[in-house]
């Protein structure tokens, strides 16, 4: 490895210093050394040390490794695991620039992570343990003769598929079934039929006197796992694993801009104020440059999250000397939207008019073969632009879907709501996730959604897929 770790310490201790000057708030952090091969594998488990054995995962890293080798694609700097004390991987290959650099990164995610209400959520004390216990639990069902790789493989195939059909906003609580209403599910009740599970009894019940679910569900998997009486334990637990596993990536995919570009604005305040060697400041300059370069045709989370936080800073500030040592309006309209924001609300409480055109924003549209810009940032488009970006960034271009009833037209069928805003379902994807949805189910499933101003049901059911409009 072509980096000292008596340099890397001694840098570390300096940043921590600026760290704790700027009033950055941070997890303890450990860092790991690893080569291009470790990164790889890393980058295929999401960061994991620890992770269950799916053929996905091997893929991920087979076509990570592959554009590695052909140099089609690189390396990222680092990664860093949203735990307490946080993880970080650096490349010993790197210079001892860039992982300075990387270093004071790092920091500006660990921030980020412990101080960000979204990641609240998260448990970041017991997230390492939590995969491990993971992945021991699936390599026991897989190693289980009655179980084996066949059944369990294709159950977490469909899971995974379903996996951020889930509650958007984690903030706001979810009232347990006993809550809701006076009948709460009785383990000892034997399992004859799905709707007889939600009464302490056991007299049943017409199914049609106790609607499931009281309110639309948007937590599929676990609707399943509740309400499927014929799923055997394992399925069950799978089920929990892999919505839990999406529950800790929801944050991360709904904070990109505003946590890539937090990080970078601090790795620059930090870079910039830490006392470095010219060659270093030269070679920091270049490397800084790169990560926070626009991407032509492309949204660089980097770019866009930087110039935000910088443009905050800058506007509450007003003519005050720049001062991130103390606590000053700038600095606290920083910690205020790290606090409380997430990417769409980010967007639309903060990019204005002056910087949605320095951004050089455009909107672009398929148009037979050919790609045709449609909106550009001037005075007149420029907020069709930004309200585009606020609809698909995070989980937007994920559709919502709510399961309504289980018992849909008297059958048992599953009948899914889309909540249809405008922007069409592709057929072939909800094909395939309907399948799935059908795997899991073990029933008919019926998608209500809208296509060509139409109301439409898609179904799926043992004859397979078809489209019928809803009268």
């Amino acid at each position: 490895m072509s980096v000292e770790l008596t340099d890397l310490e001694r840098w570390d201790g300096a940043i921590l210093e600026l760290v704790d000057a700027y009033g950055l708030d941070c997890f303890p952090q450990e860092f790991e050394i690893c080569d291009h091969h470790d990164m790889l594998g890393y980058m295929a488990y999401s960061g994991m040390p620890s992770r269950y054995p799916h053929w996905s995962f091997g893929k991920s890293y087979e076509k990570l490794k592959t554009l590695y080798d052909y140099g089609a694609s690189g390396l990222p700097y680092e990664m860093v695991i949203n735990s307490n004390p946080s993880l970080a991987y650096l490349m010993g290959d790197n210079s001892l620039c860039l992982n300075v650099l990387t270093v004071a990164h790092v920091y500006g995610h660990n921030d980020f992570f412990k101080n960000n209400i979204l990641f609240g959520t998260t448990h970041p004390e017991y997230r390492i343990a939590s995969f491990k216990s993971h992945a021991e639990r699936i390599r026991s069902y897989v190693e289980d003769p009655s179980i084996g790789m066949e059944q369990v493989e294709p159950f977490l195939d469909a899971a995974h598929s379903l996996s951020l059909q889930c509650r958007r906003n984690l903030l706001i609580r979810k009232l347990a079934a006993n809550e809701q209403a006076d009948h709460v599910y009785d383990a000892s009740l034997p399992r004859r039929d799905p709707y007889q599970k939600l009464h302490k009894t056991e007299e049943y019940v017409a199914p049609d006197l106790r609607k499931i679910p009281l309110q639309p569900e948007e937590d599929i998997l676990l609707f399943i796992r509740d309400y499927n009486p014929f799923l055997a334990d394992w399925e069950k637990d799978v089920l929990t694993i892999v919505h839990e596993e999406a529950q800790y990536f929801l944050p991360q995919i709904e904070t990109k801009i505003m946590n890539e570009g937090w990080a970078s604005y601090w790795h620059y305040q930090i870079m910039s104020n830490a006392e470095l060697p010219e060659a270093l400041r030269l070679e920091f300059i270049v490397h800084h440059n790169q990560v926070i370069r626009s991407h032509p045709g492309g949204l660089n989370p980097y770019h866009v999250g930087f110039r935000l936080w910088e443009s905050i800073y800058k506007r509450h500030q007003g003519d005050e000397r720049p001062d991130h040592r103390h606590d000053t309006a700038g600095r606290r309209a920083l910690f205020e939207a790290r606090t409380s924001e997430r990417d769409r609300s980010f967007l639309r409480r903060f990019l204005v008019e002056e910087l949605a055109r320095e951004l050089g924003l455009f909107e672009y549209a398929h148009k037979r073969n050919d790609l045709v810009v449609t909106e550009v940032a001037d005075e007149a488009g420029w907020e069709e632009i930004k309200a585009t970006l606020v609809n698909n960034v995070g989980m937007g271009s994920v559709p919502v879907l709510r399961v309504t009833d289980a018992d849909y037209a008297g059958n048992r069928s599953l009948l899914v709501e889309h909540c249809f805003d405008g922007r069409e379902l592709a057929l072939r994807d909800a094909e395939q996730s309907l399948a799935h949805l059908f795997r899991l189910w073990g029933r008919e499933v019926v998608l209500k959604t809208t296509t060509s101003d139409r109301p439409t049901l898609l179904v799926y059911n043992e004859e397979g897929f078809a489209t019928k409009t809803e009268s």
